[in-house]
């Protein structure tokens, strides 16, 4: 059989080669330590501009002393900052995870939705974040789009797109309900990995027989800071 020379055939080529070279479902490929859908909610809030290490180095101690939604709801501010400061940008993420917790009890009886709807009015909550909980804490379709996934997926000629909703609408359309989550988390892997964005390992990816950007270097661009979390 010839070389994928549709979206939809190098998607399914990409997602049969990867899932042999990162096993496991989407809880499985996922970097952030948690127990259950609150935690990971709140470590994926904690995971915006930072890094996994950084976040699973202080979800610890934060989840220790705030292991509900009505704990973290009723904590004060300045604790909680000072838990999470090694990630960065941490009074605006207090505000998020706060609000979040108390979303979380006011609206939802303290437990994690699991409608798309409904995890976007959460404070702090985007797409992304609503598709990693979906696909990971509950098994669902979701696919989260961050820049590894954006990057990745127009290198290998799956979207030409930029916006991440867009990106996103793009692979679903392409890539199986069930794959999404696992999908998103093995394109993140390899864009760690091998296809990283400064120097792209070509003579190492596996994807090379049918990507369109073969031994091409792009240029990075500027973007925004906004994570849509």
């Amino acid at each position: 059989m010839g070389l994928p020379r549709t979206p939809k055939g190098r998607a399914r080529e990409t997602l049969a080669i990867l899932a042999q070279e990162y096993p496991g479902d989407a809880r499985d490929l996922c970097a952030l330590v948690h127990d259950g859908p609150f935690q990971l909610l709140a470590a994926t809030i904690l995971s915006a501009q930072t890094t996994d290490e950084a976040v699973n180095s202080v979800t610890p101690a934060l989840f220790a002393r705030y292991p509900t939604p009505g704990d973290l709801a009723a904590a004060d501010p300045a604790d909680v900052e000072r838990l999470i400061h090694p990630t960065g940008f941490f009074r605006a993420k207090t505000r998020s995870l706060l609000g979040m917790a108390a979303a979380l009890e006011e609206r939802f009886g303290g437990d994690v939705p699991t409608a798309m709807e409904d995890l976007v009015t959460i404070p702090g909550v985007g797409r992304k974040t609503a598709n990693v909980v979906r696909s990971v804490a509950f098994g669902l379709p979701g696919l989260p789009v961050d820049t590894h996934v954006g990057r990745l997926s127009r290198r290998l000629g799956l979207t030409v797109e930029t916006d991440p909703v867009k990106v996103e609408a793009d692979l679903d359309a392409i890539v199986p309900a069930k794959e999404r989550g696992g999908f998103s988390l093995r394109l993140i892997l390899h864009g760690r990995r091998v296809c990283v964005a400064r120097r792209p390992r070509c003579d190492t990816c596996v994807l090379a027989p049918f990507c369109p950007k073969i031994g091409v270097i792009e240029m990075p661009t500027r973007v925004g800071t906004k994570s849509g979390r």
